[in-house]
């Protein structure tokens, strides 16, 4: 779920059929729920087809439906991977109603004000003290995630690997480089590639796994005031809420804190991303997250140098960054979703000062140069 949009109209359904099975599954949740039907509108959308509506009850409250009409869609493991966040202690909405089969769930509304709107906000006012706030937060539920031993149980959630890494830098290749830019690799090209692919990959493999949210940035969290705060008192703030969790693996350490900080639509100084992330380390080595060696003795490499921690952060987001490029490229020529690729430019300028600080990632600077040559040629501001 992204963050929410503002009161909206009656929202039009896909087609008569969805509303007939929503109109169905609702009729005998009406009067039992208070439901007022007549309030329906868009909360949010996402990338996909799902779907987020807001409606009013009658006791003067708020639920959101989620409306995904995809076969199969995603909200077993919606309901799956909340069941584990929230037995952690973590600020995931409660579904009241749900039926797997036709896609439909009731759910708490955990409001309207997401990290996002609230960072960026203070990014324009000068605000410096709100996002330290939020950031601490997150970062205390995302190590509180990372612990859940439910989460860590074999086969509780897949597994971020070396064939999951591959399948999702593709998606750069094939939307990115060759439908957005109509671009095919010569051998040497290609070769560039594939000394990235086996990188990054190696990057991923080489840190300890722990439950990963996959997708830990601002926009799928909610400033969420905790329940006995009052006044708006800024440092009341309760553990996020948190959205968007149906895609959780078992992958590297790094992922989501580096999720957090290089996000797709807010860029930080590299300062206050360091910050963060040391912050973000000690948290972790305290947690026990880089376990043990297999002598039981000496903690993981990761946990002994802050800067193999912060280079392996680099290149696990440098892997997600070139997997979105190809996603907000596929949107725009696949989904008729354009505005999706006006975030390119902060991406192929946070590829560049990766590939630019590491000689072993020259070939994918070699690559990017071909693609959009001015992102190496001239500076450029993340902010």
């Amino acid at each position: 779920m992204t963050a929410p949009a503002p009161h909206a109209a009656i929202p039009l359904w896909p087609d008569a059929a969805r509303a007939d099975r929503f109109h169905a599954w609702t009729a005998p949740l009406v009067e039992t729920l208070g439901l007022r039907l007549d309030t329906l509108a868009v909360a949010s959308s996402d990338a996909g087809f799902r779907r987020y509506l807001r409606l009013e009850t009658t006791d003067g409250g708020t639920l959101i439906l989620m409306d995904d009409p995809a076969s199969p869609n995603q909200l077993a493991a919606f309901l799956r991977v909340g069941a584990l966040m929230a037995d952690r202690g973590l600020h995931v909405p409660r579904v009241i109603a749900h039926d797997v089969g036709l896609g439909f769930a009731l759910m708490e509304d955990l409001g309207r004000r997401s990290y996002i709107a609230a960072l960026l906000e203070a990014q324009r006012h000068g605000d410096e003290a709100l996002p330290r706030l939020l950031m601490r937060d997150a970062t205390a539920a995302l190590l509180r995630w990372q612990t859940s031993e439910a989460a860590r149980a074999d086969g509780a959630l897949p597994l971020f690997d070396d064939a999951f890494v591959r399948r999702e830098l593709q998606i750069f290749v094939d939307w990115c480089v060759q439908a957005h830019h109509g671009k095919t690799w010569d051998e040497k090209q290609q070769g560039y590639w594939d000394r990235t692919v086996a990188l990054l990959s190696a990057n991923v493999l080489a840190q300890p796994r722990v439950p990963m949210h996959r997708d830990y940035m601002p926009r799928n969290l909610m400033v969420c005031p905790a329940g006995n705060a009052g006044g708006g008192d800024a440092a009341a703030f309760a553990t996020p809420g948190i959205l968007d969790f149906q895609d959780a693996v078992m992958g590297p350490v790094t992922y989501d804190i580096a999720s957090l900080l290089r996000d797709a639509f807010i860029s930080w100084e590299e300062a206050e991303e360091l910050d963060w992330a040391v912050r973000y380390w000690e948290g972790a080595k305290r947690a026990g997250l880089f376990g043990l060696d297999p002598n039981g003795e000496d903690p993981h490499e990761m946990a002994l140098d802050f800067g193999l921690f912060w280079r392996r952060l680099e290149w696990t987001v440098l892997q997600r960054q070139l997997k979105i490029m190809g996603i907000f490229c596929r949107l725009k020529h696949r989904d008729g979703k354009p505005h999706y690729a006006e975030d390119l430019p902060r991406f192929y300028a946070y590829v560049v000062k990766t590939a630019t600080r590491y000689v072993e990632l020259s070939p994918l600077l070699r690559l990017i140069e071909d693609l959009q040559p001015q992102y190496t040629q001239v500076g450029f501001s993340l902010r």
